[in-house]
């Protein structure tokens, strides 16, 4: 689909909407509201011109004339509320009252004659969701839609047209209008005693939303084409620990274009959720501000059992399908043409944040602008558990590929396909993560002379590429790495295949013996692309020919999955391939297993350190005790120790090694976050002398430590301890040290 079909999709008639299918090509057969109501309740029919809201409303012949009248009724399970097709309903909302149950839904659908959906025009009649002084409104929030739901359950909306502008040929850029397509709501504040505060069951599908307008900046509220979310005035710890969320949620078949901020969104939105006072404790030590949302996990407010599938989004003011806060969530088949065309900060293109167990797969996303921060099409998020992206085609994405923000655990990106994503292919990365990250199988067409970085900033904790394929169409610049020195780490390479036009390799290409150098040999053109045209057909072209040095070059993992790009089966012959297609050739391993982890790929040295008692001067007694010296030697990058804010220097970490050990490098590495800078300006090394019973110092160092800093050249020592003696901080910095690790070596 291309922009300016808006006059076209007017006249969709009642058949689903397939991404990339042409709103002519539709035919209209008939309107669920034609066929008898299997549920149950009763019908009630709306026609804007021939109407009387003073008849029966029962009967197309006795139908109501406005949606006042319907917001007037109370409905009750099984009823449907039925808008005549081709009609226009101009500067109303509709807001029913009631809910439907387990098995009778209330339904907002279409009937008629007219190939036209009926269209409910709101033209920005809604009210403000915020008080005169700025502050959000517990009364009004919610209810910006077109169509609205509160407090309210068990309902299906399908096959009408909503817009909700006042001026379609003027761009909103200041002010506080927030206009929503439909806004489905949780009020906490609203909800009587005792009453249910989980919302079960809700069914989108066939609608078409175009044209909601609001101001390019953000309003600490959202608003979009489809909108799910959670309000409460207060913090959400003066809530119960359980409910507030909404369950079993299809979202399907859509076509949105031109809507502000976002095609569809799933969020919670308390009034007091972010800075430090709405912040916690992780089980690690780590602290977490209120907006990282780790509450969600710890509280259980997650929605679950979500499905986003089969949308087409045009033209989208901030990040097209913005999800958060979701439990087993499946997003697939969507397409998104053109995001953050309008706002002025940052969002990527489709991604879930504070989400858990949850997939996003065969996805299309393309035409993202040029954005130095986010700005991709996918994005690994924050305070991720069991994420993972799979079967996604992306392409001609100006700021790059994947965001990655950390505080994550499980995240996996396989089997994905990337062309002319330049900028930076893999963004960000704030926080270290709770466990490993795998990279798998991605195959990436970039442009180096065009490109930024394959990485920007620097791995914080542990990443495994492998299976991947880079390849570099410029036939001048070779791929460029990195931005700062020690950007990879935490970065381990494995069998990937890297590809250079120039055929000049670039000194900052990752160490992997086992990589693959040569032309990978594609059966198709690797840089032609196709809008729409799903990763299903786009990697077709990248098959590899009989003779690629692709095929079963690459190594197993259990994080490839069970299936590539194209639905083989993982995987056949004697390895698994490089890249996003398997060749179905050779034996079928039927029960893959992992006999040469990559885990154990950079365990080649012994840390002499590694498991023994370390015994500091002072530590951080916050963060539930959690943040002790026995962090410093469980080869855990993901724990720290801290000092305490009164410490004085110098600050001593002693590691007792139980008998004299041999060693020339000492590691180590301070802990760094969003907002946590190093801390250390200089510090020594000593190892205990048993002849004098007292600490010598073998290393006077400034400099700071940072990330990743290895002492040698103080030659070979052998003692039973070793101290680190913090002496100074960075003049700059308020706080006390706080380190991830200590590891001493013998070369």
């Amino acid at each position: 689909m291309r922009k300016g079909l808006i006059a076209l999709l007017t006249a969709i008639v009642a058949v689903p909407l397939v991404p990339g299918t042409p709103a002519a090509a539709a035919v209209a057969l008939s309107w669920p509201g034609d066929s008898a109501n299997q549920t149950g309740g009763k019908d009630y029919y709306l026609d804007a011109t021939g109407g009387r809201d003073t008849a029966a409303g029962t009967t197309a012949a006795t139908a109501w004339k406005t949606l006042a009248k319907a917001n007037a009724t109370t409905f009750q399970p099984g009823d449907r509320i039925l808008l005549k097709a081709g009609e226009t309903w101009q500067n109303e909302q509709l807001w029913p009252k009631g809910s439907g149950s387990a098995g009778k839904p209330i339904t907002i659908s279409a009937y008629g004659t007219s190939s036209k959906r009926p269209y409910i025009a709101t033209n920005g009649n809604v009210p403000s969701p915020f008080l005169a002084n700025g502050t959000k409104n517990p009364q009004t929030v919610g209810l910006t839609g077109a169509i609205v739901l509160r407090n309210q359950q068990y309902f299906a909306i399908n096959n009408v047209e909503l817009s909700n502008d006042n001026d379609f040929n003027t761009n909103i850029t200041t002010g506080t209008y927030v206009r929503d397509g439909i806004a489905v709501s949780i009020n906490a504040d609203l909800l009587p005693a005792g009453a249910d505060n989980v919302m079960d069951y809700f069914r989108i599908n066939d609608v078409y939303v175009h044209d909601l307008d609001g101001p390019s900046s953000w309003q600490k509220i959202h608003y979009g084409a489809v909108n799910f979310q959670v309000f409460g005035a207060k913090s959400y710890k003066e809530y119960s620990a359980a409910g507030w969320y909404f369950k079993d949620v299809r979202i399907e078949n859509n076509t949105f274009i031109n809507v502000e901020l976002h095609a569809i969104q799933m969020a919670f939105n308390w009034f007091n959720a972010d800075g430090t006072a709405a912040g916690q404790y992780d089980e690690a030590g780590k602290f977490h501000e209120g907006w990282e949302q780790l509450w969600v996990r710890t509280r259980d407010l997650y929605s679950r059992d979500v499905y986003v599938g089969h949308n087409y989004s045009e033209s989208i003011g901030q990040g097209a399908i913005q999800l958060a806060n979701l439990l087993r969530a499946t997003v697939e088949y969507n397409e998104v043409n053109g995001f953050l065309e309008r706002y002025d900060a940052v969002s990527c293109g489709l991604y879930l944040w504070a989400g858990a167990d949850s997939v996003m797969r065969f996805n299309e996303v393309y035409g993202g602008p040029a954005n130095e921060y986010d700005g991709t099409p996918w994005d690994l998020e924050y305070t991720n558990f069991n994420v993972t992206y799979e079967h996604n085609y992306s392409h001609d994405n100006a700021a790059g590929w994947m965001a990655y923000m950390g505080n994550s655990s499980n995240s996996v990106a396989r089997y994905n396909l990337s062309v002319n994503d330049n900028g930076v292919l893999v963004k960000n990365m704030l926080s270290t993560n709770y466990s490993p990250t795998y990279f798998a199988n991605n195959t990436f067409v970039y442009d180096g002379a065009a490109m930024d970085y394959v990485h920007d900033e620097t791995f914080l904790s542990r990443v495994y590429f492998l299976n991947n394929v880079f390849h570099n169409t410029s036939t001048t610049t070779a791929t460029p790495w990195y931005r700062r020195t020690g950007a990879l780490r935490q970065a381990v390479f494995s069998n990937n295949a890297y590809y250079e036009a120039s055929g000049t390799h670039s000194a900052q290409e990752p160490a992997d013996p086992r990589g693959v150098r040569t032309d990978p040999r594609f059966t198709g053109d690797p840089t032609a692309r196709v809008d729409g045209e799903g990763i299903r057909t786009a990697a077709q072209r990248f098959v590899p020919r009989a003779d690629s040095p692709l095929i079963n070059a690459g190594r197993y993992n259990p994080h490839l999955g069970s299936a590539d790009a194209l639905g083989t089966h993982l995987y056949y012959g004697p390895a698994p391939d490089i890249g996003v297609v398997e060749t179905p050739a050779g034996t079928k391993v039927e029960n893959p297993v992992d006999t040469d982890p990559i885990e154990e790929q950079d365990g080649t040295r012994v840390n002499l350190a590694l498991g023994k008692p370390v015994t500091a001067s002072s530590t951080h007694s916050g963060a539930g005790g959690t943040l002790g010296a026995v962090n410093l030697t469980d080869g855990n990058l993901s724990t720290r120790w801290a000092a305490a804010d009164a410490a004085t220097y110098p600050i001593t970490l002693d590691i007792d090694f139980g008998s004299p050990v041999t060693f020339d490098q000492v590691y180590l590495d301070e802990y760094t976050d969003s907002g946590t800078n190093p801390r250390v300006s200089t510090f020594n090394l000593q190892r205990w002398d048993t002849t004098t019973g007292a600490w010598a110092t073998i290393a006077s160092l400034t400099g700071g430590i940072g990330h990743d800093r290895t002492v040698t050249g103080f030659g070979t020592v052998t003692s039973s301890r070793l101290r680190v003696a913090l002496t100074s901080k960075i003049a700059s910095e308020q706080y006390t040290p706080t380190m991830t690790e200590i590891a001493v070596y013998q070369s």
